[in-house]
């Protein structure tokens, strides 16, 4: 029986919380894309228009595929810290995002200041799992 390889062993804690990240977002964007005047609801848009609603299914579909592409690739550690490494950066874009319509006083004050801390924590975690599995 052949072991694997140093370069692609799988540190467990890593490989855990990747996991857990890509189950949770995969019932995030199912809950944006199925549920999503609710959902948006819950995180603070208080009134969606249909322009809202489209760009809640269309993120929804993103993180549902982000988060499918990371189950496929558990088992392999260098595509499992790329599919971390990218979903950390649309995290990241995220957080931009809320940033920059917070600054900009783009009328999303109150929503901005509830998803900054979430989009924050969400590219602390993707960052810590990324660099946990860039080490075999």
């Amino acid at each position: 029986m052949e072991s694997a390889s140093p370069t692609n062993e799988i540190d467990s804690l890593g490989r855990t919380a990747a996991t857990t990240i890509a189950v949770a977002r995969i019932g995030i964007g199912l809950g944006a894309f199925v549920l999503t005047r609710p959902a948006l609801g819950v995180l603070g848009f208080d009134r969606p228009d249909g322009r809202s609603v489209a760009l809640a299914r269309l993120a929804g579909g993103r993180d549902v595929a982000l988060g499918m592409h990371a189950l496929a690739v558990r088992d392999d550690r260098a595509r499992l810290r790329e599919a971390s490494a990218i979903a950390t950066a649309v995290d990241a874009g995220d957080m931009i995002a809320f940033g920059a319509a917070l600054v900009r006083r783009d009328g999303i004050d109150r929503t901005a200041v509830k998803n900054i801390p979430i989009t924050v924590a969400a590219v602390v975690a993707g960052t810590w799992v990324t660099a946990r599995l860039g080490s075999p």
